[in-house]
């Protein structure tokens, strides 16, 4: 099947010389999540990505690229990835298992030509991968489906070496650090740049006005925080992906580190002038959010974005994912889901029952008025007053 050209607006593929594919400029990066910070509508999108997770396929959809090449496979087989349908049901042409060559071949910036899996710069035939049509996708699916017991066999195995590692800090609460954010008694929203994040901010405005949570967000969470309008009180994570602007936006600052005490996002933290506390663990940055609201007192915590299902658990294809399970069983039923809160959520005073307190107070006012003296005399009063207004009104056209 031929890459189709789509006649968009503001893109930029085109055809060099009447050569038929897609040309376009080359965007680079073996990080999905760190090249579509800068991938550009209409650009061919190089990436080393196994098994495209349903979060970076969207991000890439989300920027419209003329065509995205992959060094790896999209598709391993380990587990029904949902990514690649993504990028196909969009009219994004997926080419997979690239030539590796082409990272060293192909600089940032270069104009490079796609057609039928082969990759052309300056004319000359750099690289070529497997095109990936819905029907090839669905026969990698429907093959995935059928090893998905080893991958929760694996998980399984993950989740007991997690347990055996990190004991300690899921039991007893042993490394968490302190914090100056006073979450004792209050609502805490963690929000996690995943599943639906923008939807489910959205979803959750009148809860976050009534209750005023403490607004955690998760690397690059909190700049979904302040594109919502929302100043995060807390950030945590590797600080990988989340902008210099939230780092300084007055959030106090939390460094997730390796279990052994490194922690590379703290060069950058001091690199800015800002300081931070360190939280060194072998789970994800959402779980240590988590942990950390938890053992702070929190009375309930909401997540946005985060992982529910076994489904996403295994999306994110790492072992470290086993933490967020066992996590969700340490804080129990003080977690709850963004869909849930909006779901289950009302306002403690509904409009409907404004109006209708509003309506009987009226009404009840009026009948005070009307039975008894005092009020006999303000309506008459009021008579006075709206007839010297008519008399007046009437004046000024005669």
């Amino acid at each position: 099947m031929k890459v189709p050209s789509l006649n968009v607006p503001g893109l930029r593929r085109r055809k060099a010389n009447g050569l038929p594919g897609v040309t376009a400029v080359a965007r680079i990066d073996r990080r999905t999540k760190r090249l579509t910070k800068r991938l550009q509508s209409g650009e061919i999108a190089i990436i080393d990505h196994v098994d495209i997770d349903r979060v970076s396929g969207e991000a890439l959809a989300a920027c419209a690229p003329a065509a995205v090449i992959n060094i790896a496979a999209s598709i391993s087989g380990r587990y029904p990835n949902m990514g690649p349908r993504i990028l196909v049901e969009a009219d994004i042409p997926l080419v997979d298992n690239a030539s590796p060559e082409l990272l060293e071949r192909v600089a940032e910036g270069d104009v490079i030509r796609l057609h039928d899996g082969m990759i052309y710069l300056g004319g000359e035939l750099v690289g070529k991968g497997q095109e990936q049509t819905a029907e090839t996708i669905d026969a990698a699916m429907t093959e995935a489906r059928a090893g998905l017991a080893v991958q929760i066999e694996a998980f399984a195995a993950n989740t007991m070496e997690y347990v055996r590692r990190e004991r300690d800090l899921l039991i007893d609460g042993v490394g968490i650090p302190d914090v100056r954010t006073v979450m004792e008694n209050r609502h805490v929203l963690i929000v996690v740049r995943g599943y639906h994040y923008r939807e489910d901010i959205a979803t959750l405005r009148p809860y976050i006005r009534e209750y005023r949570p403490v607004l955690v967000g998760v690397d690059g969470g909190a700049d979904a925080l302040l594109d919502a309008g929302y100043l995060p009180d807390m950030i945590i994570g590797d600080f990988d992906s989340v902008s210099e602007k939230a780092l300084r936006c007055g959030a106090e600052l939390v460094v997730h580190a390796y279990p052994d005490g490194r922690a590379p996002g703290l060069e950058r933290v001091h690199g800015l002038g800002l300081n931070a506390v360190v939280f060194p663990a072998t789970g994800t940055s959402e779980d240590i959010a988590m942990l950390l609201a938890d053992d702070k007192g929190a009375s309930l915590i909401v997540a946005v974005g985060t992982h529910w299902t076994l489904d996403e658990f295994l999306d994110k294809g790492r072992s470290g994912m086993a933490s967020t399970f066992l996590t969700r069983l340490r804080v129990g039923s003080k977690l709850v889901d963004a869909k849930g809160v909006s779901r289950l959520y009302r306002s403690r005073i509904s409009t409907s029952s404004l109006l209708l307190l509003v309506a009987t107070t009226l009404v009840t006012i009026g009948v005070v008025l009307s039975v008894s003296p005092i009020g006999q005399v303000w309506l008459n009063a009021l008579r006075v007053a709206w007839n010297g207004f008519v008399f007046w009104l009437v004046g000024l056209f005669s």
